[in-house]
């Protein structure tokens, strides 16, 4: 029986706080979102595989207010067991869901036909595609009978261009990108909305898990959380600054045009530089 069904009076319900479901929240963005909504009022349900992360996360979440009821669901969300088990805990709280994070998701790298394994790509499809295609139907059928709700998507800068050496990851967020964007349209006239939230790299356990340690994003400089722990949403970004800024803090009092490259100079790059300087330039 849920946390809430315990309570006893179902008609409490109404009165208490709106809930949000955050998938993938033991850690990293998911973590940071469960932080955001424990900050401004919700109730959680989180969810991710191993319990003992899920419960130091519920700790941190009911340290930033008291008030915060948060249920733990430790569910393999890349089977599809997983995600009925999470749907029937949240319809055993017996109160709406007012907003679902489809978060989690992992990621692999490395040469497809040479270096990756079948077994970890296809559990990447599950997590990532068929865990947030199984959830969202299921949680969006209730947001739209009850007229009411918000979405929220997790795909990845990596999911606007092909990606070399990550190209199951870099599909499969191109999928949720997609995905996310036409249930927006769908939905435009129902009271649910559609959000597909595109970070770049983080500073998270995401590519040490990947093994990504020593590429170029997993080396470079990410975003962090506004709280300046790891785990965060990406920082601001440039274009969310004035243009006349951006060219001032470049040292530009005015756009230059870039000089013609040399035939010669147009050698093919190595892919993952190429795919990461493409990635800095959609920024």
């Amino acid at each position: 029986m849920g946390l809430y069904a315990r309570l006893g009076d179902r008609a409490m319900a109404a009165d208490l706080r709106p809930l949000a479901v955050v998938t993938g929240a033991s850690s990293g963005i998911g973590y940071e979102l469960g932080k955001q909504f424990a900050e401004h009022g919700y109730d959680l349900v989180i969810a991710a595989e191993h319990r003992d992360g899920l419960a130091e996360a519920a700790q941190a979440f009911k340290a930033i207010d008291p008030a915060v009821q948060v249920e733990i669901v430790d569910a393999d969300l890349s089977k599809s067991e997983g995600v009925t088990r999470l749907y029937q805990a949240i319809k055993g709280l017996g109160r709406p869901v007012d907003v679902l994070a489809a978060n989690a998701g992992v990621g692999v790298w490395g040469d497809f036909a040479r270096e990756t394994e079948l077994d970890r790509e296809l559990r990447l499809i599950q997590l990532n595609v068929a865990s947030q295609v199984h959830l969202t139907k299921l949680v969006s059928r209730d947001m739209v009978e009850r007229g009411r709700g918000r979405i929220l998507i997790t795909s990845s800068i990596a999911g606007v261009l092909p990606g070399p050496r990550e190209a199951v990851y870099a599909a499969s967020k191109a999928f949720l990108r997609f995905f996310g964007e036409a249930l927006h349209n769908e939905l435009k006239d129902t009271g649910v909305t559609v959000t597909v939230l595109m970070p770049g790299p983080t500073d998270t356990n995401f590519f040490h898990r990947a093994g990504m340690d020593q590429t170029v994003a997993g080396k470079g400089e990410k975003g962090r959380s506004r709280h300046g722990g790891q785990g965060g949403l990406s920082g601001p970004r440039a274009r969310d600054r004035p243009r006349r800024h951006r060219r001032q803090e470049q040292g530009h009092g005015r756009p230059q045009r870039r000089p013609a490259r040399h035939p010669e100079d147009r050698r093919p790059r190595h892919a993952d530089q190429d795919r990461f300087v493409r990635i800095s330039h959609a920024l």
